[in-house]
C-alpha cells in the first residue's frame, strides 16, 4: 500500500519528532497571527477615540504581522533543513509521489472515505495521501507564495538596496505591480483560512473516526494505531 501503511501488525509507531511537532505549533500560532494582523492591515478599523496622534494601534498590528513573518519564514527554512536530517517521515512535506499509481488510487479511496462513501478507512502511519497532498500544494507551495508576496511587499518598506529589495524585490515588476502582488497575498491569506478550517475538521474527524491517532500524535509523537489488523 501506499507509504505511510504499516506492512506488519503494530498498535504504535514513533512518527513525528520534537523539532517537528515544535515547528507545527509555532507555525500554527505564525499562522494565526499573521491571518488576523493580515486581515485588520486590509481592513482597517475605522477610527479611535481622541487625537490620531494618541495611537499607534496600525503601527502595533503590522509589528505583529511582520514579525509573525519572520518565524513563519525562519520556521519554513528550518524545516527544509529538518527534511533532510529528519527521519523518514520529515520528508513528506516537500516530496509527493505523484508518479505511484497506489497513491492515487488511494488518494481517490480517502476521497470517499471523506465523502461518506467507504465504510472503512486505511491505516497510515504518516499522512495519508489527500493530507499529504493539501500539505504540499498549501503549506509547502502555498507557504513559499506567501512568503516571495509577503517580502516583495515589506522591500517596499525597507527600501532599495535593502536584503529584502535585492531578493524579493523582482516579484513586484514581474506581478506587474504592487496593488497586484497585494491582491495574490490577500487571496492567499483566504486561502490559509479555508485550509485551517478543514484541517482542524479532519483532524477531530479523524481522530474519531479513522484508525489511527491524529490529535494526540502531533503532541506525543506517536501514532497509536486502534486495532492491530494491517
Amino acid at each position: 500500500m501506499y507509504s505511510g501503511v504499516p506492512t506488519v501488525k503494530r498498535t504504535a509507531v514513533y512518527v513525528y519528532q520534537a523539532p517537528v511537532r515544535i515547528w507545527h505549533w509555532v507555525n500554527a500560532l505564525a499562522i494565526t497571527t499573521l491571518t488576523i494582523s493580515g486581515y485588520l492591515i486590509a481592513n482597517p478599523l475605522p477610527t479611535l477615540s481622541g487625537e490620531a496622534s494618541d495611537h499607534y494601534l496600525m503601527g502595533d498590528i503590522r509589528f505583529f504581522h511582520f514579525a509573525a513573518a519572520y518565524i513563519f519564514m525562519v520556521g519554513f527554512l528550518f524545516r527544509i533543513y529538518w527534511a533532510f536530517v529528519g527521519n523518514s517521515y520529515s520528508h513528506q512535506l516537500f516530496t509527493l509521489p505523484f508518479w505511484r499509481r497506489r497513491f492515487w488510487s488511494e488518494l481517490v479511496h480517502e476521497l470517499r472515505w471523506y465523502a461518506f462513501l467507504e465504510k472503512e478507512p486505511r491505516k497510515y502511519v504518516g499522512h495519508n495521501p489527500l493530507a499529504h497532498l493539501f500539505m504540499v500544494v498549501i503549506i509547502t507551495v502555498g507557504g513559499l507564495v506567501m512568503i516571495v508576496t509577503g517580502m516583495a511587499l515589506y522591500s517596499e518598506q525597507t527600501g532599495l538596496g535593502s536584503w529584502q529589495d535585492k531578493l524579493f524585490g523582482w516579484v513586484i515588476p514581474l506581478v506587474g505591480q504592487s496593488q497586484d502582488v497585494r491582491m495574490w497575498h490577500h487571496w492567499g491569506m483566504w486561502v490559509l483560512v479555508v485550509f485551517v478550517m478543514l484541517h482542524v475538521y479532519t483532524a477531530i474527524r479523524e481522530d474519531i473516526m479513522s484508525r489511527q491517532s491524529l490529535i494526540s500524535t502531533m503532541i506525543s509523537g506517536w501514532r497509536m494505531f486502534k486495532d492491530d489488523r494491517p
